[in-house]
């Protein structure tokens, strides 16, 4: 009896009754040969509620388990099917593992764990499994996370962003929870289509219960959110608004600097291509080097400068926020609108038609920054797995990273 138990140990199978284990010469593997408990026999594979058993399968089943040293480990058991009311005839349901599977449970959450936690090559080459089958376990084992819980219940403030995760204009649409920092959910396009789907999940009341979207301003997220969830406040991401502003000033730069060109002076062309750092970074942030870069600007070009200005001050409405940023941003659209620098003077129509979701982020101070965190760590899930052949498999993995759907080590 004692060694019953440790090979159900081992194996990870204590609600199974072990039978006997053999060592199979020719596979090189251990087979241990299992049965179900009373109790735990003629369940629906898919529900895992009783039901009237149909015929006894075909045959026995494997199941591979961990590895036993270096030695490759099986389950073996019969595999009779039942007729659920609901599922129809199925393969019952065992204990060890998650229905229609060829691996363990145990198996499948240590290949998720390492997955989450390395590149899927290493998980491939340490659980001698193909990527492909890799792949699979962790969309299974998500799958199964979110049976258990439900990423979209109790969303309250959320955010919406977009990412390129391939070349050739592929993208994903990501919502992040903005209370808990989760990914909740994700899903391969970047159009209004592709976001009816988030809010079809969803459900009309859980879309009623949103408070707050943040978004980048993009115009087809907004339709959707206007529709989908009218009574949420749309806040625009301030990372982005100053983003434009830069984009403003570089476009400004570099007018002067083809300028200098046109007119033959190769020195001052040459000193304002280096002058870009200098104009991007917060001034906190800025080398001596660069403070010497950007006083030889005010002295020598007051429109760059007066773009550089106008880029700081707009940074500054959002370094105050609330009341005080708005009044800001009233002397800041001002001074924009009249300020004769043709990029600056577009920025503020550009920021002036978005000004509710702007006044918002000031008045709530809420941001994309969670978003772009989780981004962020998708990027670095792509280049750690060496790629992707489908988005699913690269969703199934964030979620399983970023959506708190990782299961623990088992045994730990």
């Amino acid at each position: 009896m004692r060694g019953v138990r440790v090979w159900a140990r081992l194996l990870g199978v204590e609600r199974a009754i072990v039978e006997d284990a053999a060592f199979e010469e020719e596979t090189g593997s251990l087979v241990v040969r299992v049965r179900l408990r009373r109790r735990d026999r003629n369940r629906c594979g898919v529900c895992r509620r009783r039901a009237p058993g149909y015929d006894a399968g075909d045959g026995r089943r494997r199941w591979r388990a961990l590895d036993l040293g270096t030695t490759k480990a099986y389950l073996e058991a019969a595999a009779p099917r039942v007729q659920c009311a609901a599922h129809g005839v199925v393969v019952a349901a065992v204990p060890w593992a998650r229905h229609g599977a060829g691996h363990t449970r145990v198996f499948d959450d240590t290949v998720a764990w390492l997955a989450a936690h390395t590149s899927k090559s290493a998980v491939g080459a340490l659980t001698r499994v193909a990527r492909r089958t890799v792949g699979a376990i962790i969309r299974r084992v998500v799958a199964d996370g979110r049976a258990v819980r439900d990423p979209l219940a109790g969303l309250a403030r959320i955010g919406i962003d977009e990412i390129s995760y391939r070349r050739g204009q592929r993208y994903l649409v990501v919502v992040v929870d903005h209370d808990t920092g989760r990914l909740v959910w994700a899903a391969d396009g970047r159009s209004e289509r592709t976001l009816e789907r988030f809010f079809d999940e969803l459900g009309p009341e859980r879309s009623a219960a949103l408070t707050h979207v943040s978004a980048d301003a993009a115009e087809w997220i907004e339709r959707v959110v206007r529709r989908r969830a009218p009574e949420a406040v749309l806040c625009t991401d301030p990372f982005h608004v100053v983003a434009w502003a830069t984009e403003a000033l570089d476009a400004v730069r570099r007018e002067v600097w083809n300028a200098a060109r046109r007119h033959g002076e190769t020195s001052l062309a040459q000193d304002l291509k280096g002058a870009r750092f200098a104009l991007w970074k917060n001034p906190e942030d800025l080398t001596e080097r660069q403070h010497t870069k950007l006083a030889w600007i005010a002295e020598t070009n007051e429109p760059l400068y007066r773009a550089y200005l106008l880029k700081e001050e707009l940074r500054m409405v959002f370094a105050l926020r609330g009341v005080d940023g708005i009044r800001f941003l009233d002397g800041w659209l001002a001074w924009a609108r009249r300020c004769r620098i043709p990029a600056f003077v577009e920025l503020a129509r550009k920021v002036a038609k978005n000004r509710p979701g702007i006044e918002a982020a000031l008045v709530h101070g809420l941001s994309n920054a969670r978003v772009e965190s989780v981004n962020t760590k998708i990027r670095l899930l792509t280049r750690v797995a060496f790629g992707f052949h489908s988005a699913k498999a690269l969703i199934a993995l964030a979620m399983l990273s970023l959506g708190g759907l990782c299961p623990p080590l088992p045994g730990r």
